[in-house]
């Protein structure tokens, strides 16, 4: 019987393929650094029918990690401008788990080799640091055709077994990629770490630090937040005067129309303005005009809109927020969480995932009334070639999620939402004239409310009341 290594990127995922794959007859045993398990059932290989033995374990992230050799880490002796060209070696990435030993003793007698990484560049390229960890222990084949590459977006049955079914090769390119990504940036963050921690020390001696760092990402971003310190800082309010009155109609129901023109920088033209108001009795309504407006349904949601909507509508830091998603991700309950696509893909079944929330008492009413009125056409957004939108792939509740279900029930309602009509209201604005001075009133009245049905909040982005309960 032949055998079949299969490696993952973190022991919870390798667990979890691993329990799908085998459905659920496996058995389990501690890797030699104890930090890893390896899972072990019999199956049939897909290409050929015949029963094989498999065996699944992980790496904890990269295998490998670059450094300069030893005479360069010495500051006062070397140059920063030397670290530009010169040597950089791999070493390992956590010498203490002892990956690389791992897998070339799990990979011994292997015939073939089945990597099922992030399916991200990063992802890929730890997969080739995995395949040349197990050089010389996996059994050889021409051209490397012994080993695959699974491509999955969710930790679920289908999207699991469907990678299985559908293996391709890794990408070199893709691996490449992060080689080079990795070592401009040990490169250009170690030598200007250097030059200026030892610059800015001589000049300031008061700086009270070791190290000021460079990052090719850390210094543009500190930049953005020191200019916007520094208009912050140098911001002089200016005072203004803006005349808000209150008009009373023969029913005795109370108005405060806005003003048409700009706020007034002049406390005596303001105080002109504020006479003449005030010696006119009688606001007279000039026109009334009314039209129907749409609030567009969102589009797929990305990690980037993720972020947003939950450090502003949640309150959840971007890292903690990765947290969570990175958690419901690898217990199957969303997607992959790192994507800038925006786009579902053309075969993407809408109407499976809405089947899928409805199994949840919250949603179940949701998810039957846009069944029976129909799937709308989600927006076209961006397909960035990387995973598909973030979506939820398993019902769950409060209660098995904990922490993490404000975030889950946000890319729930969001899915909905895309699904949905757009949110259609009715606008009406009465234009008042008072003295010598233009006013105007606005008031809205929601026809459909559409997907503001599971997502309330945008109701008020256009200072809307729902209509309905």
């Amino acid at each position: 019987m032949r055998t079949v290594l299969m490696v993952a990127e973190k022991p919870s995922l390798a667990q979890t393929i691993a329990e799908i794959l085998s459905n659920g007859s496996l058995k389990s045993r501690k890797a030699f650094n104890r930090a890893c398990s390896v899972h072990e059932y019999v199956g049939p290989w897909p290409y050929t029918g015949e029963q094989v033995f498999y065996k699944m374990t992980s790496t904890c992230g990269h295998v490998m990690g670059i450094d300069f050799p030893g005479k360069y880490n010495n500051w006062d002796s070397t140059d920063p401008a030397e670290l530009f060209d010169c040597p950089i070696q791999q070493k390992e990435a956590t010498a203490s788990l002892s990956i690389p030993r791992l897998l070339n003793i799990e990979a011994k007698g292997a015939d073939f080799l089945v990597l099922w990484l992030d399916c991200d560049k990063e992802g890929e390229n730890i997969c080739f640091e995995v395949v040349d960890a197990v050089v010389g222990a996996l059994r050889p084949a021409p051209r490397d055709e012994n080993i695959y590459r699974a491509k999955f977006s969710a930790l679920t049955s289908k999207d699991i077994k469907n990678a299985m079914a559908t293996l391709i090769r890794p990408n070199k390119n893709e691996a490449l990629s992060v080689d080079a990504r990795m070592e401009l940036d040990l490169r250009i963050g170690c030598a200007f770490t250097r030059f200026q921690t030892k610059y800015f020390n001589g000049k300031f001696g008061d700086l009270n630090s070791a190290t000021i760092s460079f990052g090719p990402c850390q210094t543009p971003t500190l930049a953005f937040c020191v200019r916007r310190h520094d208009e912050i800082q140098h911001f002089k309010p200016e005072p203004y005067w803006v005349p808000t009155p209150t008009l009373v109609t023969p029913s005795g129901e109370k108005l405060m129309p806005a003003w048409t023109k700009h706020a007034v920088f002049n406390r005596q033209v303001g105080e002109l303005i504020l006479k003449n108001l005030k010696d006119s009795k009688t606001a007279l309504v000039t026109s009334i005009s009314t039209a129907e407006h749409t609030k567009a349904r969102p589009g797929a949601l990305n990690t980037v809109a993720l972020l947003r909507v939950a450090s502003s509508g949640l309150g959840l830091a971007p890292h903690h927020t990765m947290q969570l998603a990175e958690r419901l991700y690898t217990s199957g309950y969303i997607s992959y969480p790192r994507t800038e696509t925006s786009s579902y893909p053309d075969n993407f079944d809408l109407k499976a995932v809405a089947q899928e929330i409805g199994k949840t008492n919250m949603y179940a009413g949701i998810v039957q009334g846009i069944l029976q009125k129909g799937i709308q056409k989600p927006k076209k957004g961006t397909d960035a070639g990387d995973h598909p939108p973030i979506t939820p792939t398993k019902a769950a509740t409060e209660a098995v999620l904990g922490e993490s279900w404000r975030l889950y029930d946000y890319v729930c309602r969001h899915f909905l939402a895309t699904i949905m009509n757009d949110c259609k209201y009715m606008e009406t604005t009465a234009a008042i004239s008072l003295g010598k001075e233009e006013f105007k009133i606005t008031a809205t009245k929601v026809i459909d409310p559409g997907f503001t049905k599971v997502l309330e909040h945008q109701v008020s982005v256009v200072g809307m009341k729902n209509s309905e309960p």
